[in-house]
């Protein structure tokens, strides 16, 4: 019943904090019996590909939208007193500090909620990135977790073999043609 009704609201929180702001609320969740007022907490982050000084390149996380988190919430006068007053936090983002949800578009935009993805592959499959930065690389998949939609996938970038996280919907199976399928 809450889950139809929570919405997806954004709070502003000092530069850093982002993650502390996390910790706290899910403490504060978990102290005041909320789970069914707070449903969801999110830092959307990405993968970027960055070059050192010393020419070695490295795949970075960075959060997407710093001094931001979102919460899928259900709005109440006393959710918003606890959220406000939860230390790093600065405000709702909203109209005098009253929050304003997400539309449907924006969170859809965003990719806040996550929407199952069914695959055809498995473990030791041979993929291709087919979005993000080591979009174009192929690697063989070591393991999968359906419950968060991400591969394991060993990638060989720049002559070395590493292995990276992947939303299953950055992957792609790669047919592999063997001899007794081209006679």
């Amino acid at each position: 019943m809450a889950e139809e009704r929570a919405m997806w609201y954004v709070i502003h929180t000092y530069s850093g904090y982002e993650a502390m702001v996390k910790d706290s609320l899910e403490k504060l969740i978990e102290n005041n019996n909320l789970q069914e007022k707070i449903l969801e907490i999110q830092i959307p982050t990405q993968e970027t590909l960055e070059e050192k000084a010393s020419g070695k390149k490295k795949v970075v996380e960075r959060k997407k939208f710093p001094c931001y988190v979102f919460l899928k919430m259900v709005y109440s006068n006393d959710v918003w007193y606890l959220v406000t007053n939860t230390r790093g936090v600065t405000s709702f983002v909203g109209t005098a500090g009253r929050p304003l949800p997400l539309s449907s578009e924006e969170v859809a935009r965003m990719g806040l909620d996550k929407v199952a993805v069914d695959v055809d592959f498995v473990v030791g499959d041979d993929v291709q990135v087919v979005s993000g930065p080591l979009e174009s690389f192929s690697g063989k998949i070591i393991s999968l977790n359906d419950n968060t939609q991400k591969a394991m996938v060993n990638v060989v970038m720049f002559g070395r073999a590493t292995n990276v996280e992947l939303d299953y919907v950055q992957i792609k199976k790669i047919k592999v043609v063997t001899e007794e399928e081209q006679a």
